[in-house]
Parts: C-alpha cells; structure tokens; sequence
C-alpha cells in the first residue's frame, strides 16, 4: 500500500493520517500473524510493508521529507502494530526511538544531516544503547575511529540499514552514541532465533571488528554523570520506556480482542448447560464475566497512565533546551509509572486471558501463546522491579531517577 491512497485527515487535504495507514499495515499483518510468527523467518516482508507505507519515517521533519509526526503518534502507531503482531511493533518501536537519538545526543547540525540521509535512504534503524551493555571501544584513528567489540543483544540487526550502539572512547571510558552501516563486512550479526518470543524482530548479538567510523557518525555523550547531558538529552530515558509501555498495551489489548473473537463465537468450556441454541445467547459464564471485567480494568488503568505520560514527554520535548532538571525528573517518573503498569497488564492479561478460552487456547492454530512469549521476553529483558525503586525513592524522598537507557 502506498500513503497516497486516501489516507488524508478530517484536518484537510494533504495531510497524512498515519493512524488510519497503521491500522490498514495491522489488519494486513493480523491475517498471517499466526503462520509468519510459527514461520520464524526474518522480516525483510513485513518491513518491506512499513517502508512502502510511510511508516519508518513518520518523525522525520516534513521539510526533510519525512512524516512530520510527533511521538504521541509514533506512540499510537506502535500500539497498533504491536497489538496486530509484537514483533513487528517491538520492531517499530526501536526504530522509531533509535532514528530520534541524533536528537537528543548530536548537535543540531548533525541531526539535521542524519534525518535527512534517513529519510532519503527509507532506512530501518537497530540495535541498541541500553547502559548493561558493555560497550563496545571506539578507537581514535587519523581519519575518524574504529569500532570493536561485541554486543549481546541488538533490536533489528538481521534486518537494520543503519544500527546505533553504545561504544566506549579508547582512552577516557566516555560512552558515546555510535552511528554505523552494517554493511561493512567487519560487522557480523546474529538473529537470535532461539528465543520463544518476539522471533520476527530480527534481534541478536552483533560484532563489531575494526569497522570504520567517521567523526560525523559520533553523535555525542551518553554519560550519567551530572552536568554531562542536557535536561533535553536526558528525556531520551523516558521516550524509551514509553516506547515499552505502548509495546505492552498492544500486547495486552491484541490478545483481549482475539480472545474476546473467540468467545463470542465459541460456548465456554465452564459455561452451564442451556438448551437456549449458541451462539444466538451472549456468553454468560460468571467466571468469563468476571476475568473481562478485571482485565478491562487493567488495561484501562494502564492506558490512562500511559497517556498521563506521553502528555507529559510531549510538552517536555516542546521546551526543548528551556526544560528544567525537577521538570525532567518528573516526566521520567511519569513514564516509569506507565511502563511498570503496562508491563504489569501485558503479563496479566497475557496469562489470565486464556483461562476464560480454556483447553482450547493451547492449539496452536489460535496462536494465542505468541502473545504471552513476546511479552514476556520483553519484560525478561526490563523487569519492572528497578523502575518501581526509583518510583518509591522519587516520592518518597524525590532523588531523580538514574539515567539509565533501558534495552
């Protein structure tokens, strides 16, 4: 599909509607969801798909040729697509925080420049700046740098045009952000196809052997330490754990809708006997009715924090350079707070969801159980349990969370 094709808004003519196009890639994911996930290959299709809609540049600037969208869109897209196939939207979601960091950690002019190629080349951007990783060394030459090491988990490198990686400055220790085309032969990937979950997100450990970098690929900073990073730059935390949060309700409300398909049109296995025919009554089983009803009022609570929270991150990245450090800090409380509870959602629900189908949600022509393992290979890897220590020692005794890039 193409963005031409009748997706303009109520607003007028011209203006993309991104929602309507996410909603259009999602169907058409939904249909094959269950036989692409078994399938495990890599998503060369599916991205193939994003590209041609428009979707991989939706934030880039308008007159650079990119969507012009901002992140409370980007945010809405990803859910969409999550809920339609996780991988895919984990996929997205990366791409979209990865693609922005020229932003938050490169000099004006150099983001500008980066956007630009991104969007000119339709690239699809990997890998990973998450503080465990141990970074990679970044060695000063007379031309620019060269980058070695290895990296246990990356987002998209089966798949990326461009990846960005943590790497250490040879000499200093300074974790600096990295931009590198994973074309030259000295880098070597590895999709992690042995994972029970999000096996579509072409995701993995990459190496990196003598791979050059120019001095313009270095986008900046990555340090912790106080006075390093504006309260700008620091915002990277929380638009990253929002991209999580989002990933989890889509987790969540996908499973919900299937199931709920699913037992509008099949008796529940614990339902009481009626000669009334099915499936002219409406399900009436008290212990469906009842796990609905507290599902719902989980994943509602969490979307409601979630955009308490984006709220929040969107006039923060209005002020720009005028943001305050307290203003920071609370907005990356407020994202901690909906990534904990939208983790929290996604494996309730991902687990309780199929006692209301019973025996029947183990066959695997359902695909119910992809649902479960793409949650909960994301949480594996961000355990809600750190954030919820930084919540409590924010309100408790309002110490600012650690800037801590989550994977």
């Amino acid at each position: 599909m193409t963005v031409t094709a009748g997706a303009v808004t109520d607003a007028g003519a011209g203006k993309v509607d991104w929602l309507h196009i996410a909603r259009e890639i999602a169907d058409d994911l939904a249909t094959d969801a269950v036989e692409r996930e078994q399938a495990g290959k890599a998503p060369l299709d599916e991205v193939a798909r994003l590209r041609e809609s428009g979707l991989l540049t939706l934030l880039a600037p308008a007159e650079q040729g990119g969507g012009g969208a901002d992140w409370r869109t980007a945010y809405t897209v990803v859910r969409t697509i999550a809920a339609a196939d996780g991988a895919i939207g984990h996929l997205l979601g990366h791409h979209y925080y990865l693609s922005f960091t020229a932003r938050f950690f490169a000099d004006p002019a150099r983001a500008a420049r980066v956007e630009r190629e991104s969007t000119q080349g339709q690239w699809s951007w990997g890998g990973g700046i998450a503080s465990h990783e141990p970074p990679l060394i970044l060695t000063p030459t007379a031309s620019g740098y060269l980058l070695n090491g290895y990296q246990r988990y990356a987002t998209g490198v089966g798949i990326a045009d461009r990846l960005v990686v943590r790497a250490a400055k040879y000499g200093t220790g300074e974790p600096l952000a990295v931009l590198v085309d994973p074309a030259h032969p000295g880098v070597v990937s590895a999709s992690s196809g042995d994972t029970f979950g999000q096996r579509l997100a072409a995701s993995g450990a990459v190496e990196f052997d003598s791979v050059p970098v120019a001095a313009d690929d270095v986008f900046g900073s990555l340090s912790p330490d106080e006075g390093v990073l504006s309260p700008f730059a620091s915002l990277a935390v929380p638009t990253a754990r929002l991209v999580s949060a989002q990933f989890c309700l889509g987790i969540a409300e996908g499973l919900l809708d299937e199931v709920h398909e699913h037992g509008r049109a099949v008796r529940s296995p614990w339902q009481p006997f009626s000669p009334q025919p099915w499936p002219d009554s409406p399900p009436q089983d008290p212990h469906a009715l009842t796990v609905y009803g507290e599902l719902a009022v989980v994943v509602r609570a969490a979307s409601a924090l979630a955009d308490q929270a984006v709220d929040a991150l969107s006039r923060g990245l209005a002020q720009d350079e005028d943001l305050h450090d307290e203003e920071c800090a609370e907005i990356a409380v407020l994202a901690s707070v909906a990534e904990a509870a939208a983790s929290r959602a996604a494996q309730e629900i991902t687990n309780r969801a199929l006692e209301v189908v019973g025996p029947e949600a183990a066959s695997m022509r359902h695909g119910f159980d992809r649902f479960w393992r793409d949650a909960r290979t994301h949480t594996l890897r961000e355990p809600a349990t750190h954030r919820l220590r930084e919540i409590g020692d924010y309100f408790l005794n309002g110490a600012h969370p650690s800037f801590i890039l989550p994977a």
